[in-house]
């Protein structure tokens, strides 16, 4: 079985339908660790409420990303990750976490890219008024929001309400991701 973590930084509604379609076999993996960069996100009770194990920690606590990234990649070789699906992890991963995993590494992006890079794709879509709006996933690279695509669905909404867009873009992502993930674990 393979054997996949997690990164998020929030409300782990991404983490939540991937733990969840892993035990109904919609995901032939398992999820054997979520990385989280907040202790006390969401996230974090979400793993623990299914069992699953969490490495939580403050980077502040950190001399410096490298240092915390190699405590990532031991953390991941020691659970014997098949592949890292970030899914809100909200920071730019460096090339300690890019040289052990490049390749393995994933990430869930909700706007259609190359439009709409950053943490505010939303908002900054709404606020120029496209009228369709999506989701892509891609492989992780040194670059923001760049990678190969991978996959990539769209919906169309005429409207100006950023919660709706969220809520849409929450019910793509969630059957999307689920779908590539299980692709991608099969390959």
């Amino acid at each position: 079985m393979k054997r996949i973590a997690v990164f998020a930084s929030g409300e782990g509604s991404n983490f939540e339908a991937i733990a969840a379609a892993c035990e109904r076999g919609a995901i032939a993996a398992e999820v054997a660790l979520v990385v989280c960069d907040r202790p006390g996100a969401r996230v974090t009770e979400r793993a623990a409420a299914r069992g699953i194990a969490c490495f939580a920690f403050a980077p502040k606590e950190y001399a410096s990303k490298a240092d915390y990234e190699r405590e990532i990649v031991a953390r991941l070789d020691a659970v014997g990750v098949d592949l890292v699906c970030l899914a809100g992890y909200m920071r730019i991963l460096s090339e300690v976490l890019l040289g052990a995993y490049g390749g393995r590494i994933v990430n869930i992006h909700p706007s259609l890219l190359p439009a709409f890079k950053g943490a505010h794709a939303i908002e900054e879509a709404v606020a120029y008024g496209v009228k369709v709006y999506g989701v892509t996933i891609h492989w992780v690279d040194a670059t923001l929001d760049g990678g190969r695509i991978i996959a990539q669905r769209a919906f169309a909404y005429d409207g100006d309400d950023v919660h709706e867009v969220e809520r849409r873009v929450h019910e793509v992502e969630h059957e999307l991701y689920v779908e590539t993930i299980d692709k991608l674990v099969k390959a």
